[in-house]
């Protein structure tokens, strides 16, 4: 089993958008990143994050929304392992499975449980229902069997349910794959329809309705970049202006992280409180010496201007906080550069030169 999560954890990939993050895999037969319909959802491309790779955006390739299914292509000059697709399997009531993501945006975790039922129906679409802990996040993550093969694509949850899963079994995932390939080139953008079944390529007339049937289909071309509004609107002309790539710094609604140095800045923006925090998490408490470190942290919080610091359980923060009322192009372009630029400078100290557990930031 220890061999099939490492396997897993440098295969899967987290996905960010502007308004949601999720989980997808790489099969590499195919050269494609697999994922869900929804966590993709009114992109035209997304942010892919994994072990081996830098964080780049990519474009999204294919839409199945009646199976939930989205093909994104795969990150340039990546090293992702070999993850097979077993849409052969006779499954059965009873069997092990391992569902594997990034919930909550943690990097990667890996639950596992028993397959409970195989006759679960959704809009004529048959699911896989399991008890492997699901959690938001895990969407569009695989579903392996205990060989390490895709069985399934984490597709939902039952609300309110206590580990009641559902997976897009792997034979709907290996029939589209096969629709898609039959368009000849891997790169070519398409979309399935939801009534008919046909793919519609991109390169065919620019109408919103399925030249086959007439319904009305979600066309890539048609979608809109995303344009943010209010406090988050601010916050990405700040980020270009310090000299940023924007889109890679999205984490999610109303988030971003951005890389300083050794740092990691996490930025949230909280519609309803109007609150912007940004919050660098430097690294963990030693085991010893923790008196000198509140010592230090207390010193220099009498020093900072608009920062402070704080210990969250065994994590050493350095947070700012503004109120959007307050929130202007020439203070923000200030405050952001003196978090980044001090969260880079003191995560060195504290490891340094007070022994500092340094950050797993994979």
């Amino acid at each position: 089993m220890e061999k099939i999560i490492e396997l897993l954890k440098h295969n899967i990939v987290q996905i960010a958008t502007p308004y949601s993050t999720g989980t997808g895999f790489y099969l590499s037969d195919f050269d494609l990143i697999v994922t869900n319909e929804h966590v993709v959802r009114d992109n035209a491309s997304v942010v892919l994050k994994g072990a081996g790779f830098k964080k780049q955006l990519v474009d999204v390739l294919f839409l199945d929304p009646k199976h939930d299914l989205a093909f994104i292509a795969p990150p340039e000059d990546h090293d992702l392992t070999h993850l097979q697709l077993n849409s052969e399997e006779e499954l059965s009531q009873g069997q092990g499975a391992m569902a594997v993501g990034h919930p909550f945006g943690l990097n990667f975790t890996a639950t596992q449980g028993i397959i409970s039922n195989l006759l679960q129906e959704n809009k004529g679409v048959r699911y896989i229902q399991h008890d492997a802990a699901l959690n938001p996040g895990n969407s569009g993550g695989p579903l392996v069997n205990r060989s390490g093969e895709v069985i399934g694509v984490n597709t939902f949850v039952m609300q309110k349910g206590h580990s009641i899963g559902f997976a897009l079994p792997a034979s709907y995932l290996a029939e589209a794959i096969s629709e898609f390939r039959k368009l000849g080139n891997d790169q070519t953008k398409a979309v399935r329809c939801t009534s008919c079944s046909n793919t519609v390529v991109e390169d065919h007339a620019s109408s919103s309705y399925c030249p086959f049937c007439g319904s009305k289909i979600i066309r890539l071309a048609h979608i809109e970049p995303y344009e943010p509004s209010g406090a988050g609107e601010l916050i990405e002309k700040v980020l270009e202006y310090l000299g940023f790539e924007v889109a890679l710094q999205r984490k999610g609604p109303s988030a971003w992280q951005v890389t300083e140095g050794s740092a990691k800045i996490e930025i949230n923006y909280n519609k309803l409180s109007g609150m912007i925090v940004g919050d660098a998490i430097l690294c963990h408490l030693p085991k010893s010496g923790i008196q000198e470190i509140y010592q230090y942290l207390l010193q220099q919080n009498n020093n900072l201007n608009s920062l402070t610091f704080s210990v969250q359980e065994n994590s050493i923060v350095l947070s700012l906080v503004i109120h959007e009322e307050y929130l202007n192009e020439d203070s923000s372009k200030t405050l952001f550069q003196y978090i980044f630029e001090k969260a880079d400078h003191y995560d060195d100290i504290l490891i340094d030169d007070f022994g500092g557990i340094t950050l797993d930031n994979n």
